[in-house]
């Protein structure tokens, strides 16, 4: 029984392995569960509304709430609903309504109600749990979580204590990364970590699936070509190519440079895209030229989100570096012309002066 049990966790992915119970194994965001912890202990939970992007603890921290809270009682005491799925006004009427509406036979505490992704449930079934929040305040507390707070109604949010739950900090990231490194007994390149930590873009979620899958599909050695090769991200020379290519070649041969890199290396146009907006950074554009570019590739990302051709979207991007390096080549003409008309105007003022 101990080894079959063993087998099974083994077999979890280290996002469910590894996620906290308590509320000591958090790693960040202390203020936060500071403020939740004072309001347990006072028996004061408010309604609360979490928000921020994925992976950042957002569901770690309520479940870890209710474990204190209930301890073994938990699974009857505690309903957890992914809104994305039960999203409809008829969910918050049946499912919510009965389980907020009922007491448990010689329990006195009060039941919570978690309903992730909350952001994707319709105006109107917001709107319906508004009305069950206020009609079961006495018997329930309601955790509401979303990446977006702006696609809460205002009705539901005012109605919430809201707590955002910002990105986590990579020196947050690392411990907790080499804690289940040193558990899992892998080996790991520095240059390997250090891509699990820049892929991961603080989102401990991401960061472990990387983690995880770069080490099962390179018998438990991570190292940095392995991180990009199982995620399928354009490494650092994959970019230095494409922006050789882009401010150097002719448009029909950056595209096919690009065309051929995308083929042999299976990248996706959009992650090309986004990380040479990275890349761009450290270039030195006049501003006119930048803001232009990144306006040019701003629309090519749009339109590869609304399902449009990569080709096409390709020729685009490839179109756009064109424009920019003319309009660089014109600026760099105009210095020199005026540069040029500005020593001859000294020269003959020098003359005239003799």
């Amino acid at each position: 029984m101990a080894d079959k049990l063993q087998e099974e966790t083994e077999a979890l992915p280290w996002i469910e392995k590894y996620r906290p119970q308590k509320l000591d194994d958090l790693v960040a965001h202390d203020e936060i569960v500071a403020t939740i912890r004072k309001l347990v202990d006072a028996n004061r939970l408010p309604h609360l509304l979490f928000y921020g992007p994925p992976g950042t603890g957002k569901t770690s921290t309520i479940l870890a709430v209710a474990r204190e809270m209930y301890g073994s009682s938990m699974r009857s005491m505690v309903l957890e609903m992914n809104a994305s799925d039960a999203r409809g006004i008829d969910t918050v009427r049946n499912e919510i309504s009965n389980f907020a509406g009922t007491r448990k036979l010689f329990s006195t505490g009060i039941k919570l109600v978690i309903l992730d992704e909350a952001d994707n449930m319709t105006k109107d079934a917001q709107m319906a749990l508004r009305r069950v929040i206020e009609k079961y305040a006495s018997n329930a507390r309601f955790c509401i979580i979303c990446n977006y707070a702006s696609k809460i109604i205002p009705a539901l949010q005012s109605r919430c204590t809201r707590f955002r739950f910002a990105p986590l900090k990579t020196q947050l990231v690392v411990g907790r990364v080499k804690e289940i490194i040193a558990k899992e007994e892998l080996e790991v390149s520095e240059a390997g970590l250090d891509a699990v930590l820049k892929l991961g873009e603080g989102d401990m979620r991401k960061v472990l699936n990387i983690l995880q899958s770069s080490s099962l599909a390179n018998n438990r050695k991570v190292d940095e070509a392995a991180v990009y090769r199982c995620t399928g991200k354009p490494t650092a020379a994959d970019i230095l190519a494409c922006r050789s290519a882009l401010f150097s070649e002719s448009v029909s041969e950056a595209f096919q440079t690009m065309r051929n890199l995308q083929v042999t290396k299976g990248l996706a146009l959009v992650d090309i895209l986004q990380a040479l907006h990275e890349d761009l950074k450290a270039v030195k554009f006049a501003p006119s030229t930048r803001v232009q570019l990144l306006k040019h590739m701003a629309e090519i990302e749009y339109n590869l989100a609304s399902g449009t051709s990569e080709t096409l979207q390709l020729g685009a991007l490839v179109g756009a570096f064109f424009i920019s390096r003319r309009q660089m080549q014109d600026g760099v003409a105009a210095a020199a012309a005026g540069s040029s008309s500005s020593a001859s105007s000294s020269a003959m003022e020098i003359s005239n002066a003799a």
